[in-house]
């Protein structure tokens, strides 16, 4: 699964020190100097965002998911690349955004 299949939570994984239960959205895609190309990337990043958000939100999380129960639910956009300039700070935005509804998320290098 990618950032590009938005109906699909590409992965879910508990980590047993955190106890976290981390989402991860596979984020394949390159950031360009195509600002067009790049809009597209973050629209379907935002998408995919409010994808889990609501998996979150509907419980289907702990269906899908059971051992989700009584843990903390993560987004964890694992990308290719480094994000740009433009991308950086939209991320920012979409984190402090999410803080204030309750939710966490975070950029980690796809290795």
């Amino acid at each position: 699964m990618t950032i590009d299949n938005l109906d699909v939570v590409d992965f879910i994984a508990w980590h047993p020190k955190t106890e976290e239960v981390g989402l991860m959205i596979i984020d394949h895609l390159g950031w360009t100097d195509d600002d067009q190309s790049n809009k597209e990337h973050m629209y379907l990043l935002q998408e995919k965002i409010n994808r889990y958000v609501a998996f979150i939100e509907s419980g289907e999380i702990y269906q899908s998911y059971p051992k989700a129960r009584g843990r903390d639910p993560v987004i964890i956009v694992l990308a290719r690349d480094p994000m740009n300039r433009e991308a950086e700070t939209f991320f920012e935005k979409v984190k402090a955004f999410l803080l204030k509804a309750g939710h966490k998320i975070r950029l980690e290098p796809l290795s």
